[in-house]
């Protein structure tokens, strides 16, 4: 069965690519190289023993992306190609509501006239807003998002209910949280361009050297420390919870399935005791400093992930040292090659 993978050479892509090779799926994968580099697809083959199809071009046009479909007998399609900062996304909304988007439809449309079902959507928790009560599950109230890039999402999903309302198809919905850390082979994780806008890629640039201090967003949340909480899940952990997601669609007996689920660890952790957690983890210091509050950014926000224990046999059980041990992993690769 061949999957579509879109922005399957990016972060949470490229390990979800291996996840699903390891599970005996055909993977063909559109990505226009944005925010990733060509080594990776080489490094997804060296991992898992299988080349997947590539193609690198912005799903925005839609003459190539019909091509692809044309080429390949596609069963389904999981879509990561986003833009997907943050604070860039209040600095550049329309960019961010174009690609996002329009390349989401342009999907779709494809999967509407060849009649494909078994669309699963790269979702995040930002579309629950500053939710009022932790954990965050499922039938949390949704808020609008504060920022342009959860607002995506959020009509992402609608979308996409639509979608799977007007014309009969199965469509996962999967909010994650804070994905982190990198493949245990040290050959595939966060790749981010310019200075990240993540935490934990800008913790290991500045464990390295590369940068010189970490850039706290804010210390005057209403937290124990001060600083904002999050659910970090690591991101093979989460790879697995897609293939999990797949394998319920395909294996349905329904026409139309709309799953939502949350994945996370169903634990907050604050943004200095990840930077302490990394230190213990591999015995470096991370120099930091204070700054303002990050436009778009909530307090707090922590998952509760028993559904998709309960329906898919999936659960993050990764720890968070041994996650950011991985990082640090990577980090050491990237500046073996040169990167």
């Amino acid at each position: 069965m061949t999957i579509l993978v879109t922005g399957g050479l990016g972060y949470i892509g490229s390990h979800t690519v291996v996840e699903l090779l390891n599970n005996n799926f055909e993977v063909v994968i559109v990505d226009d190289m944005s925010n990733s580099e060509r080594f990776i697809l080489n490094n997804i083959e060296q991992i898992s023993g299988k080349k997947p199809a590539f193609y690198p071009f912005d799903l925005k046009r839609k003459e190539l992306l019909a091509q692809v479909f044309e080429a390949h007998e596609i069963a389904g399609c999981i879509n990561f190609a986003a833009y997907k900062a943050v604070g860039e996304s209040q600095e550049k909304p329309i960019d961010y509501y174009e690609n996002n988007l329009f390349t989401l439809i342009n999907i779709l449309q494809e999967f509407k006239v060849r009649n494909i079902t078994n669309f699963i959507f790269s979702s995040s928790c930002t579309v629950y807003g500053q939710a009022d009560v932790q954990p965050i599950d499922e039938n949390t109230p949704m808020k609008t998002p504060e920022s342009s890039y959860g607002k995506t999402k959020q009509m992402g999903e609608e979308i996409l209910k639509d979608f799977a309302e007007a014309h009969n198809r199965k469509v996962s919905l999967l909010r994650y949280f804070n994905p982190i850390g990198a493949h245990p082979s040290g050959l595939l994780g966060e790749l981010p361009l310019g200075i990240p806008n993540n935490l934990v890629p800008y913790v290991t640039q500045t464990a390295s050297g590369i940068l010189e201090k970490l850039n706290i967003w804010g210390n005057d949340y209403p937290t124990e420390d001060g600083t904002a909480i999050r659910d970090y899940i690591y991101v093979v952990d989460l790879a697995k919870a897609h293939v999990k997601a797949l394998q319920k669609l395909i294996s349905s007996p329904e026409e139309k399935v709309i799953d939502i689920y949350n994945l996370g660890t169903g634990k907050g952790s604050s943004v200095l005791e990840v930077v302490q957690a990394f230190e213990r983890a591999n015995n470096v210091e991370v120099p930091y400093q204070i700054c303002d509050r990050r436009a778009g950014d909530i307090t707090i926000a922590y998952a509760n992930a028993n559904k998709a224990e309960r329906e898919l046999g999936w659960k993050a059980d990764t720890a968070l040292e041994e996650a950011l041990r991985t990082t640090w992993q990577w980090q050491k690769y990237l500046e073996g090659r040169g990167a």
